[in-house]
């Protein structure tokens, strides 16, 4: 029920006038804290602890299995990428190029999501074609246009070949006889990348303490709220949990000045409604996760912030507004954890 209350204020959105707002600034007098907290409490909710698969149960050899896997080279055709060339731990998930660089030297066509808190989308990429990281961690590595694997059994031929994993595939499966399949490579991935939460100080907020924000944050929250972001961008995640029209009052392309256009989820589903519609991203780490938009097309967060507002919401946001709004989305960035931020050593457990 409580995500209802967006919805109907999209819908008062969509049906208030066409003409753009101008969004009214707010006092200056401090914020409510825990008013505030109260308020945010219906929109939001504090990052889960665990994202936990039951058909892919969490085991510590699976893990370091696919934390081993993410970060080989031997993933990809001519061994020049690894899931973390695109994803990199250490730029929070992501290359902060608009597209990434394949194993044959060629560039895909959308922009490489965070894969931090990636587990708790509702669906994976950005047009939702997969259920779980587990069936998303398998496509990229058969894409002739970013990995390049031939076929499946070119893959378990490779690994095969290597007596580390052949020891860590067993120990991560050991009720089967020949445990190195392409599915259990998937579901190593997936265990690995379900660790990647990543908790900020708005969870802390959220929970209730009233310094976690300082004050530009919290006129920032205001003004998120009250602007309607909270439309698509709510739970968890604020975001990641439905697919939205990019380009509600307008041609996405007349404002991020994207070089080809990209019809979304109607190249899945062939449906007309779903034109022009994309999996909503989540908001978690924003700041750090440049640049935006499917297709990597705009740089700063600033900016995207103010075109999300007019495209999305037919509003003129002042410089004052945007800059609270990114204040609030830093306080978004949370803290990788550190023993998933490279690859494991070799030796077996």
């Amino acid at each position: 029920m409580k995500y209802l209350i967006p919805l109907l204020i999209f819908v008062f959105l969509l049906t208030s006038g066409c003409g753009p707002e101008k969004t009214p600034e707010l006092k200056k007098a401090p914020v409510n804290s825990e008013k505030l907290i109260e308020q945010a409490n219906i929109y939001f909710d504090v990052l889960p602890t665990s994202a936990d698969n039951p058909d892919n149960l969490t085991t510590d050899s699976k893990i370091i299995l696919g934390q081993t896997l993410f970060f080989d080279k031997q993933l990809s055709k001519d061994q020049t990428q690894s899931c973390n060339t695109c994803h990199n731990m250490t730029t929070y998930g992501v290359d902060n190029l608009p597209t990434s660089k394949g194993d044959n030297g060629g560039f895909g066509t959308r922009n490489a999501p965070t894969v931090l808190n990636s587990a708790l989308h509702f669906s994976q990429f950005w047009d939702g074609r997969e259920p779980d990281v587990e069936a998303q961690a398998g496509g990229p590595v058969l894409n002739p246009v970013e990995m390049a694997i031939p076929s499946e059994a070119f893959m378990i031929k490779r690994l095969k070949k290597d007596k580390n994993y052949r020891e860590m595939f067993a120990l991560a499966f050991p009720d089967v006889a020949d445990p190195i399949t392409y599915e259990n490579m998937r579901k190593a991935i997936g265990t690995y990348e379900r660790q990647l939460l990543t908790p900020s100080p708005f969870d802390n907020f959220l929970a209730g303490d009233k310094d976690a924000l300082n004050e530009q944050q919290k006129k920032g929250l205001e003004l998120f709220i009250m602007d309607g972001c909270i439309t698509c961008h709510s739970g968890p995640l604020l975001g990641g949990n439905m697919y939205q029209k990019f380009g509600v009052y307008g041609n996405y392309a007349d404002y991020t000045h994207s070089k080809t256009i990209d019809n979304g989820r109607y190249e899945v589903t062939q449906t007309e409604t779903d034109m022009f519609m994309f999996k909503v991203p989540s908001l978690r780490n924003i700041a750090e996760t440049y640049p935006y938009f499917h297709d990597g097309s705009v740089e700063e967060l600033d900016e995207s912030v103010k075109i999300m507002a007019k495209l999305q919401l037919n509003k003129d946001l002042s410089a004052k507004q945007i800059k609270d709004i990114v204040a609030f989305l830093n306080s978004l960035t949370g803290e990788i954890p550190a023993k998933y931020m490279q690859a494991p050593t070799p030796d077996i457990p």
